[in-house]
This record gives structure tokens, C-alpha cells and sequence, in this order.
């Protein structure tokens, strides 16, 4: 077989094609480990994210702050019993010293030894040592000691070796060195092992109790920042879903009561409360665009006729006086829905002020009595004075005179026998009244015309909503709804209630207003 002769292995792949393959496979490599990082580097996104909200900052915080105050607990504790355990030996130690010193007294050094030679038998026994002057031992069972112990008197801790310890460890002592007469020096001491066997315990027992608080607490951060985490990552959703322009999301309440409930209730109310007035806002878009339309087209066909039209200078003044007259009713419109908004708003062109509401009810009534008579309408007031009341006057004055002016409007014998509505009364009449009722100041103008049906109540308040029965009436529809206005903005409310037969409507504001309340819708 030559060189250039093909060699196929058993598995029928050619090694150049296993080659290949291979280094397809490491080409493709860094493709499939992207998922891997990706989702690596998800893993690590949520971890930070984690790691950076304010609930697990303060689980960090108010363990750490549990960690030092465990840690000085738990050193002021080791170091209490290391105190006690030393004293407790010093006492002992003050206590053979003073029996030794009685043995010496009574039998000399010799006695002392043997006493001393005695104890030092005994199983689990203190330190004792004898020594002459040059240092040598006479008996105990001290076989070695730190270099200088036995030079000066007193406390002191040193390393030391038993003499019946076969492995010659070395050992942490307590001792007491006593000068005696003729140069004799005694040792007594206690072995420093249970002492630190104690402290040691202390001291893992410690550490352990304060990694396992670190552990649970660390869980427990992880755990209540994730539940706060998933709270506000709901409370960004729903927020990102209303950027989006969809008002209809809600905050999520759990019903817990906790700060994060109350903050998603106010922040819902407030939502509410936006909507309502961007719906508000739309629908008078929609009507402004709706119902000006026309008078505007009127307006302009005026304008046009009296051009083409026109040839002397009556019909250019007729053609003007209509404009002027149209102008000023478009002008009307305008301003009582800007009044309206301004109401609606929580705002007011008048400073707040007292002033007397049957003083109002009764400048109202007699300045539309000429109006009343021209119609064939009495016109009644009823007003105990006074009846103190604090808000916007002229807004107030402005609501009631909306309300007298429909009363009279629709309830006008002329007007009843067009429509074919039966008039009662001979001489049918108007009643303004302004009354207490508990704490708020009712003012009412009741009429016997038409009415308004109970289905219908809550809508005809609305913007240029008019009945059917009343479109062919000169007015705009916005009569109601800025009594409506003027009446929540002072907190109140407008009561429409029937009159057998007609139309009772009644301005309920609170007596004790001491601002101008933002009106819920």
C-alpha cells in the first residue's frame, strides 16, 4: 500500500472527514455556550437585582448590627467566665499557700516537703514545687518551668512540664511563687487547661451561633426581598402598563395592610382619580367638538349670507348683531366650561370667605323675578337668615342661578302646553329655599315642570348632556353640570329629587367647609 492509497477505519469515516467534523464542532462552540451565558448572566442580573433592593439592605444592616451586638455579648461573656475561672484558681491557690505556710510553721522544711511530696500524688492534684536557693528541687511534681518564673515572687502564667507526664507536653499554668526563710522558695499552681477548654467552647459555640444567625438571616433577607421584589416588580408592570396609555391597570393590594398595601391603595385612588378626569376630559373634547360645531357653522353661514346677500347697510347691521349675539352665547359656553374645569380642579377665582347663604338665595330669587313674572311663573323664597357659610360666593351664587334659570326655563306654562303637559297650579310657581339640614346648608329650587326621570339623574349632570325633551330650548347642558361641580368642590353634593310633579334640586354643602375640597368623581 503506497501513501497516496486511501485508508478507511473500521467506522467508515475518513480521517479527513473526522478532522473536519471536529473543527466544525469547535466552530460552533461559542453558538451554543451563548445560551448558556445568557442565561448565566440572567441568573446573575436577578441575583443583583436582588442583592440591591431595599429590604435586603436592611436585613444587612440590622444583622450586622446583630452580629456586634452578639459578638461584644459573647466576648464580654467569655471574658467574665475567663475572670471568674482566674479568680476561682487565685483563691485556691491563696488557700494551699496558707495551709503550706501552717505546715512550715509548725514542722519546718522538712515538714513542708513531706506535706508537700503528699499532695503531689494525688490524682488530678495542684502544681507544687520546693526549691533551695541555687534552684534546686526538693519536692512536687513540677519537672521543668519557663525561664525566670521562680526568680521573683507572685502572679504568674507560664508553660510548664509534669514530672509524671511521659510525652513531656508542654502545659499552660497559674502560679504563685513565696519566698520562705533561708532561701527556700514555694510553688503552688493550677493547670490553665479547663479554663481554656471553657473559653474555647465559649468561643465555638459562639462563632457557630453567630454563622447560623448569619445563615437564617441571610435567607430570611433573600426571602423578604424577594416577596418585596415581586411586589414592586407588579407595581412596575402595572405602572409601565399605564405609560403605555392603558388607565384600566391597578396596583395589586395582598390585603397585608402593610406600607406597600397603603402606598398601591393611594396610588390606585390617585389613578382613579386620573382617569376619571382624562375621561372627563375626552368626553368634553368630544362634545366641545360635538355641540360647537353647530353654532360655529351658524356663525359662518351668517357671516357668508351677509356677504352674498347684503345690499344695504340695515342688512349688514341685522347680519352683525346676529353674529355678535351668536359670539356672545359661544362665549357663554366657553366660560362656563371654564369655570366648570377650574371647579373640578380644586381651584377657585374667589378667595374663600363667610358669607350668608340665605343672603344669596334671596339676591338670586329677586333678581330673577322680572324673568319668572314675564313667564307666568311665581317665583317663592323661602330663607331663615342667617346661614353662615364658608366657600367660593360667587361660585355658589353662580351654581343656584344655573338652577333657577332651568326651573324657569322648562317649567314655563307656555312651554308645558307645547309639549302637551298639563299645568297644574292656576298660576304655577317656583320655590328658593335655603335651609339646615344636621350640619350642611341646603340650597333648593323646586318647580313643577317636566322633571327629570330617575334613570337620568346621573347623567343629565354631565357636559352638554341634554333630554330629549329639551333640546329644542336655547342653553348649552352645562347648567347642571356646573352646580354638580361647584358642589363637590365645596364637598358637598347636588340632589336631584322629584317635587310631585317636577323638579327639586338641592345644593347640600357642608357648613363647616373650611377649604375648598378636591371633588371625587
Amino acid at each position: 500500500m503506497t501513501n497516496n492509497d486511501l485508508v478507511v477505519p473500521r467506522d467508515g469515516v475518513s480521517p479527513d472527514s473526522r478532522r473536519r467534523s471536529l473543527w466544525q464542532r469547535l466552530k460552533d462552540l461559542p453558538a451554543r455556550l451563548v445560551p448558556v451565558r445568557a442565561r448565566g448572566s440572567q441568573r446573575f442580573s436577578s441575583v443583583g437585582k436582588l442583592v440591591r433592593t431595599t429590604a435586603f439592605k436592611l436585613t444587612l444592616v440590622h444583622l450586622t448590627v446583630f452580629c456586634l451586638f452578639a459578638a461584644c455579648l459573647l466576648g464580654y461573656f467569655a471574658w467574665n467566665t475567663r475572670r471568674l475561672i482566674t479568680e476561682q484558681i487565685n483563691r485556691t491557690v491563696d488557700a494551699e499557700i496558707t495551709g503550706l505556710s501552717e505546715q512550715y510553721n509548725q514542722g519546718g522544711i522538712r515538714r513542708l516537703v513531706f506535706v508537700i511530696d503528699a499532695r503531689a500524688r494525688r490524682p488530678g492534684s495542684s502544681l507544687y514545687l520546693v526549691t533551695t536557693f541555687s534552684g534546686d528541687g526538693l519536692a512536687g511534681n513540677v519537672g521543668s518551668l519557663g525561664e525566670g518564673v521562680l526568680e521573683h515572687s507572685g502572679w504568674v502564667e507560664t508553660v510548664y512540664r509534669r514530672l509524671d507526664d511521659p510525652d513531656g507536653t508542654e502545659h499552660h499554668a497559674l502560679v504563685r511563687v513565696f519566698q520562705l526563710p533561708g532561701g527556700f522558695r514555694l510553688l503552688v499552681g493550677r493547670d490553665l487547661e479547663e479554663r481554656e477548654r471553657l473559653y474555647d467552647i465559649v468561643i465555638a459555640a459562639g462563632w457557630w451561633s453567630i454563622s447560623i444567625v448569619i445563615v437564617l438571616g441571610l435567607a430570611g433577607g433573600i426571602f423578604v426581598a424577594r416577596r418585596v421584589l415581586t411586589r414592586v416588580d407588579a407595581m412596575t408592570e402595572t405602572s409601565q402598563t399605564i405609560m403605555a396609555g392603558d388607565l384600566s391597570g391597578r396596583l395589586p393590594v395582598q390585603g397585608t395592610d402593610d406600607e406597600l398595601d397603603r402606598l398601591a391603595v393611594n396610588l390606585n385612588a390617585m389613578l382613579e382619580r386620573i382617569e376619571a378626569l382624562l375621561k372627563g376630559f375626552k368626553e368634553v373634547s368630544d362634545n366641545i367638538a360635538h355641540d360647537l360645531k353647530t353654532p360655529l357653522t351658524r356663525l359662518r353661514n351668517r357671516c357668508e349670507e351677509a356677504l352674498n346677500l347684503g345690499k344695504s347697510e340695515a342688512d349688514y347691521r341685522a347680519a352683525l348683531q346676529a353674529t355678535i349675539e351668536e359670539s356672545d352665547g359661544l362665549i357663554k359656553t366657553f366660560n362656563a366650561l371654564l369655570m366648570i374645569a377650574r371647579a373640578e380642579s380644586g381651584q377657585s377665582s374667589t378667595p374663600l370667605a363667610e358669607f350668608d347663604a340665605a343672603e344669596i338665595a334671596e339676591s338670586v330669587a329677586e333678581f330673577y323675578e322680572p324673568v319668572a313674572d314675564e313667564k307666568g311663573l311665581t317665583l317663592r323664597i323661602e330663607a331663615a337668615s342667617p346661614l353662615p357659610l364658608r366657600g367660593s360666593r360667587e361660585l355658589v351664587t353662580q351654581a343656584l342661578a344655573n338652577l333657577v334659570d332651568n326651573a324657569i326655563k322648562y317649567a314655563n306654562p307656555a312651554r308645558l302646553e307645547a309639549i302637551g303637559i298639563q299645568i297644574g297650579p292656576a298660576n304655577p310657581e317656583i320655590a328658593v329655599a335655603a335651609a339646615v339640614e344636621n350640619d350642611h346648608v341646603l340650597l333648593s329650587v323646586a318647580d313643577h315642570g317636566p322633571g327629570i326621570a330617575e334613570a337620568d339623574r346621573a347623567h343629565v349632570v354631565e357636559r352638554f348632556v341634554r333630554l330629549e325633551h329639551s333640546r329644542s330650548e336655547p342653553g348649552s347642558g352645562l347648567g347642571l353640570s356646573l352646580a354638580s361641580a361647584v358642589a363637590r368642590l365645596h364637598g358637598g353634593e347636588l340632589r336631584l329629587e322629584d317635587n310631585h310633579p317636577g323638579l327639586k334640586a338641592i345644593l347640600a354643602l357642608p357648613r363647616g367647609t373650611a377649604q375648598l375640597a378636591l371633588p371625587a368623581q
